[in-house]
């Protein structure tokens, strides 16, 4: 039986890593993740976990910090945002590259400049390639339940690679939500302890960390990599099994709501999938069969099965929450458009690209995108497949 509460999801974040007791926690603070180690902070003064908290002067260091405790053999966390996890730049692919599962809360944030502390989600697709597994939530539930599989994830023997879990910042981190937690020792059951094959403690087994890695050895490791990435997919599915054993909460790589007999979808990650969700139902109401695919599980890019689940549409919206600033759309229509062509699907497909900088998206404006769907369908054109949602002055 669940324990229901009312948390902010940078307070269910916080609990579900006192619930998981890391060996190592190394933060420095930015907005809209600051919360997330402060509760932290204040679990290790009063006692409530055993972990040992790092106060770093940067979050480069703070990656840094994390690499070196999760090598010497400790499970380790960490939370970020925006510039921070462009700080951390040198340090994420570092922490890839080695195989170090390490988890970090990311709280999306705009990238700077100009300064903007409100969400989209240019952070994330920033370090998009970086090796990380990448696992999003729409709302304060999704953010615990997703940190509480994530090592189980990450620390799996065919993976062993680091995993951030994402959530819009203020739109979910600092909105309190009813959610329902987990009791103590089922987490710590489920988690399991970290125990690592290799590590730089082990006096038995002597080994080095980042040595110099050139042409003879450089392309297999990088392959080494992306099959791990691979396999992450088929250990996602798994833990997602087990966890829905013990709570009765199901996910997938990605969600379908009225999704099955949908001639219009879109395609979204995040807490837009809320106010997609709510808008569907206004149309369903009025016959208009609209429908939505929320991605959840971003890297690996479930392409293959996010194609087959998009086969019935007649017209699909891609709505992307950064820019690529390419002239070709965002990454999420890139990514899925990909799959569709690999697949052989051939279905009428815009891009928008919108909330940049915490910009609204409202009911308004996601009905505007079935409209448009519904008129690309009667008419058979795509005018202009790279669109704006929300900007001011678009047509």
């Amino acid at each position: 039986m669940g324990i229901r509460e009312r948390l902010s999801g940078n307070e269910a974040v916080a609990i579900a890593m006192k619930q998981i007791n890391p060996d190592v926690v190394a933060a420095f603070p930015i907005t809209p993740s600051t919360e997330i180690p402060q509760y932290f902070s204040s679990f290790v003064s009063n006692g409530q976990v055993d972990t040992n908290f790092v106060a770093v002067e940067s979050e480069h260091s703070a990656m840094s910090a994390c690499i070196g405790s999760q090598a010497a053999g400790a499970r380790t966390m960490t939370a970020t945002s925006a510039n921070g996890l462009s700080l951390m730049w040198e340090m994420i692919y570092i922490a890839s590259s080695l195989r170090l599962p390490i988890v970090m809360s990311l709280v999306n944030r705009a990238v700077s400049g100009p300064l903007n502390i409100h969400n989209d989600h240019s952070d994330a697709m920033g370090a998009r390639d970086s090796g990380w597994i990448q696992l999003f939530s729409e709302n304060n539930q999704e953010a615990y339940d997703n940190t509480i599989m994530a090592h189980r994830i990450a620390e799996n023997k065919d993976v062993l690679l680091p995993l951030m879990v994402c959530q819009d910042g203020f739109i979910t981190s600092h909105s309190i939500e009813n959610i329902e937690l987990i009791e103590d020792d089922k987490v710590k059951e489920f988690v399991g302890t970290y125990n690592p094959e290799h590590y730089l403690l082990d006096r038995e087994n002597p080994m080095a960390i980042g040595p110099l890695d050139l042409q003879a050895y450089l392309f297999e490791h990088k392959t080494q990599q992306a099959i791990a990435m691979k396999n992450a997919k088929k250990v996602i599915l798994e833990v997602a099994k087990d966890f829905e054993k013990m709570t009765g909460r199901k996910y997938d790589l990605f969600e379908g709501y009225k999704l099955e007999d949908a001639e219009y979808v879109i395609v979204c990650m995040n807490s837009t999938a809320g106010t997609v969700k709510h808008t569907i139902d206004g149309l369903r109401a009025k016959g208009i069969k609209a429908g939505l695919l929320k991605v959840r599980v971003y890297r690996p890019f479930p392409g293959e099965e996010i194609a087959k689940a998009l086969s019935n549409a007649k017209v699909i919206a891609i709505l992307d929450k950064a820019d690529s600033l390419n002239g070709q759309g965002g990454a999420l229509y890139e990514d899925t458009v990909s799959a569709m062509y690999n697949e052989k699907l051939s279905i009428p497909t815009v891009n928008y690209v919108y909330g940049i900088g915490g910009r609204d998206t409202t009911e308004k404006d996601i009905k505007s995108v079935y409209e448009d769907l519904m008129e690309i369908n009667k008419t058979n054109k795509v005018e202009n497949p790279y669109r704006y949602l929300g900007l001011r002055g678009d047509k």
